[in-house]
């Protein structure tokens, strides 16, 4: 998710244990926070790159024809090609992919070696982009890099979350989430840099410099100590007490460690997550997390973070100035990230939202009106007053996204899950937001094409059922411990609170159970009923 990232959150109901902020906090944390760099500059990347002429020409001759002669197509279609949009979304379908592994070894192998194997991923995967010499080793290293997002996007977020002091747990979480946004900036910058570079090699070093952050990654997965939560999750107690003695720069941890070793035994008890999952009560929770995957995707930020240079040259910026909107783009998502920070604890989950869906909603739908009457299939360029306006609503909307729902969507589904249902939950979140990250990345140059400049107003339409829903069945849940959740939040909603009756998923288990027991209905397999 390009301007979305990963939050994970841990803790119970925010017990303030007694801990330092050590150095070793903070370097285990800068140094894991390296996966979220490296996330961003891949999605940064891939839009600079597809833009140059030397890198179109090598793989994609046919938009490189389209793009040096106006008289064969349409400008909304110069770049709509099938190959080239599998080069951005590979990514995230290979990302969805490994989800499921790094699931897998982020529990039993624990957070740290998870972080290894995602670095080597984008070591490899960056030798093979730099080093291509066709399409399909192009495409190969993006897969290898999405490999790496699975498993960093798994594990990173996570080790931040259990390795900070809970005082500044939140901060540290969103950490990731700004160096995203970092990643795509210092990308866009790179480009703009290479793109000038003579003698058709410029994007093998945009490609290449992604091993920066990949090395870092690399280096502090080796050097980092895993997590108090995942040694005793694996049954090393003994080492997690020393670990967390260590990070938190005292000898009094018992009451931390008792609290790590009982959420470890309660979690273990959770036979099928899953299937808890998709109980009649943990539904509210499942619906909002699906949701505002879904509709994070369709508000339209990943196809302006993906294609921003494409998408400016297209309405007629030409490479040079496109690369410059693009840098501009990018650190106004850092910037407003920031903004995010201080103000989602203060001014409240909903608020943030329904301000966000006004202001992308109007800045989309002005858009669209400019280039509906200014960009026609065929015109040169718009007029620089035109382009200025239409670089700050680009900026407008990615502002509101960026201190919406960029953090947002994140946040909310992983302090609504109750713990027996959290892990299977954030698995499932991810797997959707990747899932439409790769349908967004596939499809959004085809639908530029066809679309023309209505592809705002279907983002904007998008944007206006997202606030909606968000006005009617997003509850506010700030300042609410996750152990309260159910009391404070869902039974006080006007809809939700009808889920909320656990009679029939008791009477349900009690069925299933008598008829496991008795063996009443032969053939009958109660795990096939969710």
């Amino acid at each position: 998710m390009a301007g979305g990232g990963f939050t994970a959150s841990s803790g119970t109901g925010g017990t303030d244990f007694e801990a330092k902020i050590t150095p070793i906090v903070i370097i285990s944390c800068i140094m894991a926070a390296t996966g979220g760099l490296m996330f961003g500059y891949d999605v940064g990347v891939s839009g600079g790159v597809t833009s140059m002429d030397d890198f179109l020409k090598k793989f994609f001759p046919v938009v490189y024809r389209r793009t040096n002669d106006s008289g064969i197509n349409s400008n909304y279609c110069r770049y709509d090609n099938q190959g080239l949009q599998l080069f951005t979304s590979s990514l995230y379908l290979a990302g969805l992919t490994a989800t499921f592994f790094a699931s897998y070894t982020t529990r039993r192998l624990g957070r740290r070696l998870t972080m290894l194997i995602a670095g080597v991923f984008f070591i490899i995967g960056v030798v093979f982009n730099a080093a291509a010499q066709n399409l399909a080793m192009l495409i190969i290293g993006r897969i290898l890099l999405g490999c790496g997002v699975g498993f960093a996007n798994q594990a990173v977020p996570l080790f931040l979350s259990e390795i900070a002091p809970t005082r500044i747990r939140g901060g540290l979480n969103i950490l990731f989430q700004l160096n995203v946004t970092i990643g795509i900036l210092f990308a866009n910058l790179v480009n703009y840099g290479t793109a000038k570079i003579k003698g058709g090699w410029g994007w093998r070093l945009s490609l290449g410099l992604a091993g920066i952050p990949a090395c870092l990654l690399t280096l502090g997965a080796l050097f980092v100590v895993d997590t108090p939560n995942s040694l005793i999750e694996r049954g090393h107690l003994d080492e997690g007490k020393a670990v967390l003695r260590k990070i938190r720069g005292t000898n009094n941890v018992e009451p931390e460690y008792l609290e790590l070793v009982e959420a470890s035994r309660v979690s273990k008890q959770v036979k099928h997550p899953f299937r808890n999952l998709l109980m009649r009560r943990n539904r509210p929770q499942l619906v909002i997390a699906v949701a505002l995957q879904i509709f994070q995707q369709f508000t339209g930020i990943n196809a302006i973070m993906f294609y921003a240079p494409v998408l400016f040259d297209t309405v007629g910026f030409g490479n040079d100035a496109s690369l410059y909107s693009a840098v501009i783009t990018g650190a106004v998502n850092v910037i407003s990230t920031v903004v995010s920070i201080y103000s989602v604890d203060k001014l409240g989950r909903r608020v943030l939202l329904l301000e966000a869906g006004i202001q992308m909603f109007l800045s989309q739908v002005i858009i669209a009106v400019v280039l509906g009457i200014k960009v026609t299939d065929h015109s040169e360029n718009l007029n620089k007053g035109y382009a200025i306006f239409v670089v700050i609503m680009v900026c407008t909307f990615v502002s509101a996204f960026a201190w919406s729902w960029g953090p947002l969507g994140w946040l909310i589904p992983s302090e609504t899950f109750p713990l027996e249902t959290r892990s299977a939950g954030q698995s499932v979140t991810v797997c959707v937001n990747l899932l439409f990250t790769f349908v967004i990345a596939q499809a959004f140059l085809s639908m530029l094409c066809h679309f023309k400049f209505g592809i705002f107003l279907f983002f904007s339409g998008w944007v206006f059922i997202m606030s909606l829903f968000v006005l009617f069945l997003v509850p506010e849940t700030k300042n609410v411990p996750i152990e309260e959740m159910t009391e404070r939040v869902w039974k006080q909603h006007w809809l939700w609170k009808k889920f909320m009756d656990d009679s029939l998923d008791e009477e349900k288990g009690r069925g299933e159970k008598d008829v496991k027991k008795n063996g009443l209905v032969t053939g009958f397999d109660p795990n096939s009923e969710l």
